[in-house]
């Protein structure tokens, strides 16, 4: 069983835990809230097995570490998504996921948001994805791989270039989120460069991290040269990433305005320190260069309300049934407009998806589950 009262450990072990019953003399003996370690690499564990070990994980508000992902998952070959968001792993626990992410070359989502990982873990996480997609490669495959979600995890500068190199060699991507990580200009250029590699990619969200500061460019300059790698771009967040810093109008604004991307639909650029010289060349571009835009955002920026430049986004993107989002009251109307919506639907939330994944493989979507309820804290 356990090698000490606060691990419990099936490592190895060869098991094939189909049933509570299999998993009973396992934690029957075991006080859930004195365990601080679960390893359960290495063993088969089936649904109704899984199920019993994730009421026993509910109960342990100590856990530490959880090392189930590496030999559980990583031969699933019916599993579409992956996610372990909300979870706080932080950088010194992500070596389990390392086997899942580096062999199981079949999953198509990876989401990792608020996890804590830190530059270090980042750092490890995106070593293994470029692994991963070096094997595929070798193997004369393509990355199956499409869309990661790594947000609110402190990856900062550090972790970067490693996650440019991972991106950069899986070229099959289509949406990247990585907002809220203190990224600064090195690792924004950097994130620039690895991406302009991805040709396809739909949607990219960026928010609440630093693009320049004082005046320099540099992160700037490498995603205004990076957007017209994104022909099929769709939804584009750089809302917070301190666009301008000085009044000037942004190059990558300049950018988006001569029609870099002839598709995108959504543009988000919130508290960017925007004037009337962004709003009117937007404004300029509306109905030519920007003719498939339906959503802007340009709240919390420095114009005026009344800028006659935001009255004609305004009416331009409602004439073709988009809508300017440039104050407060701007929210406000959607929610009212949503709320009448949700009632007229009788409560119902209407949610509609460009994929719908299924997991045919239930025991990986029950281990999932499982992983998905566990609260995992380092200290």
């Amino acid at each position: 069983m356990a090698s000490s009262s606060k691990i419990l450990s099936l490592n190895g072990k060869g098991l094939k835990l189909d049933t509570r019953a299999d998993v009973e003399p396992w934690i029957k003996e075991i006080d859930p809230a004195t365990i601080e370690e679960i390893h359960l690499g290495g063993n088969t564990i089936g649904v109704d097995a899984s199920t019993a070990l994730a009421e026993f994980l509910a109960k342990a508000t100590n856990l530490k570490a959880l090392s189930v992902i590496c030999d559980a998952l990583k031969d699933k070959t019916s599993l579409v998504e992956l996610n372990l968001s909300d979870n706080a792993f932080g950088g010194r626990s992500v070596d389990p996921m390392v086997p899942f992410l580096t062999h199981n070359r079949s999953f198509q989502v990876l989401k990792l948001n608020n996890n804590g990982l830190g530059p270090a873990g980042g750092v490890v996480l995106a070593n293994a994805l470029l692994e991963s997609a070096k094997l595929s490669k070798a193997e004369g495959k393509k990355s199956n791989l499409r869309t990661v979600i790594c947000g609110r995890n402190r990856l900062e500068n550090g972790s970067a270039p490693s996650w440019a190199d991972a991106f950069a060699a899986h070229e099959s991507l289509v949406e990247i989120r990585m907002p809220q990580n203190g990224i600064r200009m090195e690792g924004i250029t950097a994130l620039a460069k690895g991406l302009s590699k991805c040709t396809g990619l739909r949607y990219i969200d960026l928010q609440d991290n630093t693009f320049t500061e004082d005046g320099a460019t540099t992160g700037l300059e490498a995603w205004t040269e990076a957007l017209p790698s994104w022909p099929e771009l769709h939804t584009l967040n750089l809302s917070d990433c301190v666009l301008s810093t000085n009044g000037e109008l942004p190059v990558l604004i300049t950018a988006l305005s001569t029609g870099s991307n002839s598709k995108l639909h959504t543009l988000q650029l919130q508290n960017n320190n925007l004037d009337g010289k962004s709003f009117s060349l937007l404004a300029k571009e509306i109905s030519t260069s920007l003719a498939t835009l339906m959503r802007l955002e340009l709240q919390y920026n420095d114009g005026e309300e009344d800028d006659e430049h935001l009255e004609t986004l305004a009416m331009s993107l409602k004439q073709r049934g988009g809508k300017l989002f440039a104050t407060d009251d701007d929210e406000e109307e959607e929610e009212e407009e949503e709320k009448e919506t949700e009632e007229e639907t009788g409560g119902a939330k209407l949610k509609v998806e460009e994929t719908k994944p299924s997991l045919v493989d239930k025991a990986a979507d029950a281990l999932a589950d499982l992983l998905g309820k566990v609260d995992i804290r380092s200290n």
